[in-house]
């Protein structure tokens, strides 16, 4: 049977957040993946019950502010505030406590990290001095750390990603597993142990679904899980 995959939409907060929005890209990567993807609104009422209806969640990208606790030392952000924060958290602690698949990407990976104990940057250039990770052209590698799940699905230790974040995670417990990290440290991906598939990649992976790249196996086994 077809797994059945939630993705949690997003909004646009840039320009008010009046609109729901989501990329294209997430909904064919599942599609590719063998998956049959379904977008939830941020409305409680609607998501009661969303664990048993869905067999696995995906946590897309996006720009809100977190609460001040998920960043390190005193540092909070200037990004808008969003109603999906604590409708995403809600969905990702349900989805862990069934033991579900759970994918979070980019924003979504932060949170999934960050409600486990990890802290965050709002400005990795200011706070870490290292060079721009925010821009539609940029690309740069990652090293995958050997022995993770992320290493066990991809049969890489290394590839070139996108890079379109400004935020990022800059310390995990052990309860949260580091599984690549870019040239310059900062985190790029992440996973929780003891998970059956609980995994976050600070790329935007969606945006090589129709290209060779192999990053892609990482929603085949996203899906894959979900059966």
């Amino acid at each position: 049977m077809t797994p059945k995959i939630a993705i949690l939409l997003d909004e646009n907060t840039s320009d008010g957040g009046s609109r729901y929005e989501l990329g294209k890209n997430y909904v064919e990567a599942i599609v590719r993946a063998g998956g049959q993807p379904f977008g939830l609104f941020f409305t409680p009422a609607l998501l009661a019950g969303a664990v048993n209806e869905f067999d696995g969640l995906l946590c897309p990208g996006g720009r809100f502010v977190y609460p001040d606790d998920f960043y390190a030392q005193d540092w909070t952000s200037n990004s808008p505030a969003s109603d999906r924060l604590e409708t995403e958290r809600q969905l990702v602690e349900d989805f862990l406590a069934a033991d579900k698949p759970v994918f979070g990407i980019c924003a979504g990976m932060q949170l999934l990290a960050c409600i486990r104990g990890a802290k965050m940057t709002p400005d990795l250039v200011k706070t870490e001095k290292v060079d721009r990770h925010d821009g539609p052209d940029l690309a740069h590698a990652v090293n995958i750390e050997p022995g993770t799940k992320l290493a066990q699905i991809t049969g890489a230790s290394t590839f070139n990603v996108n890079s379109l974040h400004r935020e990022a995670l800059v310390s995990c417990p052990d309860n949260v597993s580091i599984s690549a990290r870019a040239t310059d440290g900062i985190i790029e991906a992440i996973e929780l142990p003891g998970q059956k598939f609980a995994v976050g990649l600070q790329w935007h992976q969606e945006k090589f679904c129709t290209q060779d790249h192999p990053g892609n196996a990482v929603f085949s086994a996203f899906v894959d899980a979900c059966r």
